[in-house]
């Protein structure tokens, strides 16, 4: 599946509200958090046709305190709010083909537990392996539900006028997830962790204008040029017979350069 390298608009009211869908969805999360089942499994409970009509997740997930296993495999959502980082239990995240899905809120690293994630890499906003733009986050903002937001660090709730959101890359589980930050001030948003090595190596709003580091093409192709740059040995004609052969000491040979790699996967 191609991806537009240059998507740039944020999709907001992606959810029916009314629809049978996700009224469905929100009575199995209730019926899940009665019977304190460990694992959120909508597909299973709604079946495909109803599944394929959830674009996000209700704000009530975060009720689900004892589930440890997300399974969203194949979905057709396209944002997952923050009240995830509610379910502190969770281990185990799959999100794997569901396309929509380019970015998640901060609230995820609140999950402490989580161990185990699987999700499709080339959907992701500035994955290694072809660098999507983030969208420009000013004038293009995120809207959750409701006409109030709360910051991902401190939990500060206030308007959205208030709020600064930012992109992050951070390493959550066993994936690097791009991460919308709601942050309510300035020491929020310096208080925010150090991104993972192999991207931006800072919190920032987005745009085409963002230096990213070479995609996994880019790396490649570099790597091929610094071989060719490696120097070729000159062949050293061997003494004639009788010629004295001058020794040289062996602390003055010329060591092998080792090849590195130019940017960690």
């Amino acid at each position: 599946m191609k991806f537009n390298r240059y998507i740039s608009r944020i999709d907001n009211d992606v959810q029916d509200r009314s629809s049978d869908a996700w009224k469905a969805l929100c009575r199995y999360i209730d019926e899940l958090e009665a019977s304190g089942a460990d694992e959120f499994a909508p597909r299973e409970s709604l079946g495909p046709e109803l599944y394929a009509g959830i674009f996000t997740l209700p704000e009530s997930i975060g009720k689900l305190k004892r589930v440890t296993k997300v399974h969203l495999y194949g979905s057709k959502l396209k944002r997952i709010p923050p009240e995830i980082g509610d379910m502190t239990a969770l281990t185990h995240f799959d999100v794997y083909t569901s396309y929509g899905l380019q970015w998640f809120p901060y609230e995820l690293t609140r999950c402490k537990n989580l161990v185990n994630s699987r999700v499709s890499t080339r959907a992701l906003y500035g994955n290694y392996k072809h660098r999507l733009h983030f969208p420009q986050l000013k004038g293009n903002p995120v809207r959750y539900h409701g006409d109030t937001v709360k910051c991902s660090v401190c939990g500060t709730e206030t308007g959205y006028d208030n709020i600064l959101q930012l992109w992050i890359s951070l390493k959550v589980g066993t994936d690097v997830f791009p991460m919308l930050v709601n942050s309510c001030s300035r020491q929020c948003s310096e208080s925010l962790p150090t991104p993972h090595h192999n991207y931006v190596q800072q919190a920032h709003r987005g745009g085409t204008s963002i230096a990213q580091p070479p995609d996994e093409n880019a790396r490649w192709q570099l790597e091929q040029l610094q071989a060719k740059e490696e120097p070729v040995p000159v062949p050293v004609q061997p003494p004639a017979a009788g010629d004295a052969v001058e020794q040289t000491p062996t602390h003055a040979r010329p060591l092998l350069k080792p090849i590195w790699k130019i940017w960690e996967r």
